[in-house]
């Protein structure tokens, strides 16, 4: 299904445009994943009833509602624009007025990223390139500070992953990369098109 259809299908409005700029050097302009993207993604990953995900730079909830849908996960996303996070509200009572899905696993919050309390749960968090290195380490930290006091498997999920992400996991963690995913046609010409699924083990 193309973009529109997706949108009608959910009762939902995330497409991004011009004007939808975060104004700070950390965060980065809010651009959707795109679902083509997306069904990419969860050909070659699999999505476990029980996971709990997080999605950092949400903007207007499109990760949510797709894997919230699809999957019947439990999806969170944290978004600092107030603005987007108006637009993932409306979305997410469109959505639930639809779908009749439980509203009791489909929450979004208007915090910074470094902010938002990582829960005993949570256990998948998403990247669309949404703030500097900085901003993601201390974000990381939060998450092992987390996985210290409950024990569990993580995995953190990149789309377009900068090559400071991709340093600094490399070099100062013990996250591995075990998956990398290619969007077709698109990687030949930018290698950055793909997915890179990282995993901490228990």
């Amino acid at each position: 299904m193309n973009e529109d259809h997706y949108e009608e299908l959910l009762h939902i409005n995330t497409q991004g445009n011009k004007s939808d700029i975060n104004h700070s050097i950390h965060y980065h302009p809010y651009e959707p994943t795109p679902y083509s993207a997306l069904e990419e993604l969860f050909k070659h990953y699999e999505v476990q009833p029980n996971n709990h995900v997080v999605d950092f730079g949400c903007g207007k909830g499109r990760l949510n509602f797709y894997l919230h849908y699809r999957f019947l996960v439990s999806v969170v996303g944290i978004e600092m624009n107030n603005t987007f996070y108006q637009d993932a509200m409306k979305n997410r009572h469109n959505y639930l007025k639809k779908t009749h899905r439980n509203s009791e696993t489909i929450h979004f919050q208007c915090c910074l990223a470094e902010q938002y309390e990582i829960q005993p749960t949570d256990n998948r968090f998403y990247f669309f390139n949404p703030f500097s290195v900085q901003i993601f380490m201390k974000v990381l930290n939060n998450i092992l500070l987390s996985v210290e006091k409950h024990k569990r498997e993580i995995d953190l999920i990149f789309y377009y992953a900068s090559d400071d992400y991709r340093y600094f996991l490399d070099q100062h963690t013990e996250f591995e990369l075990i998956k990398e995913i290619p969007l077709p046609e698109l990687y030949v010409k930018n290698t950055y098109e793909r997915f890179l699924i990282y995993r901490l083990t228990k």
